[in-house]
């Protein structure tokens, strides 16, 4: 099983993939979006936490910056009804950290916009959940800015989006221009479509 991986970020997807070429070697490694884009680009290095899936037909990588995304992860897929692609869209809103605290609150507002994450599956991520990310509170978090310091008239997933935006490295100012183009079609997206719709409007 694959664990770590380091190279240099070579091709990027707007649904989380990315190629790290590993010493001439590309491996396709799907990543958290709100990860992705703090990520450094070539030449520089950057090493990725590695989780090994493997299905019948198939072996997928998942990446992550941290070994508590990682972990948090591993948390997650092991839910009744949770499976890695909605776990690292879950990990593409809210990071280890962010998680932690909010089923440590039973906040299950912040699930809001979460694709594939209605009511029941978040009562039961509260209740399952309570005490197993505990690892991942004592490492602190840093309040996402949108919830510090809203944007007027930029709210709810949108701000939820624009939050993601400046955690990732993106200028406020940029992060509201991206919001603003998105939001005239916003209406019944999820968080995660309207992060990539942001990210592609930044590009």
């Amino acid at each position: 099983m694959i664990g770590r991986l380091t190279g240099t970020i070579v091709d990027q997807g707007s649904d989380g993939s990315c190629v790290l070429d590993v010493h001439g070697v590309g491996y396709e490694v799907f990543v958290p979006l709100g990860a992705l884009g703090r990520l450094p680009a070539a030449p520089a290095l950057t090493a990725l936490h590695v989780h090994t899936h493997v299905r019948e037909d198939a072996i997928v990588l998942y990446g992550f910056p941290s070994l508590e995304d990682r972990a948090a992860f591993r948390v997650l897929i092991g839910v009744s009804g949770i499976g890695p692609r909605l776990a690292l869209g879950i990990l593409s809103t809210l990071s280890a950290a962010e998680l932690a605290e909010a089923i440590h609150r039973g906040d299950k507002a912040r699930f809001k916009g979460v694709s594939g994450v209605g009511p029941k599956l978040v009562g039961r991520l509260v209740l399952e959940l309570k005490d197993k990310l505990d690892f991942a509170r004592s490492t602190g978090v840093t309040r996402l800015p949108a919830r510090a310091k809203p944007i007027p008239g930029i709210d709810g997933t949108l701000g939820t989006v624009h939050a993601a935006l400046v955690q990732m490295g993106f200028k406020p100012g940029e992060a509201e221009q991206a919001v603003r183009q998105i939001e005239p079609d916003a209406e019944g997206k999820h968080t995660e479509e309207l992060l990539r719709e942001a990210l592609t409007a930044l590009a």
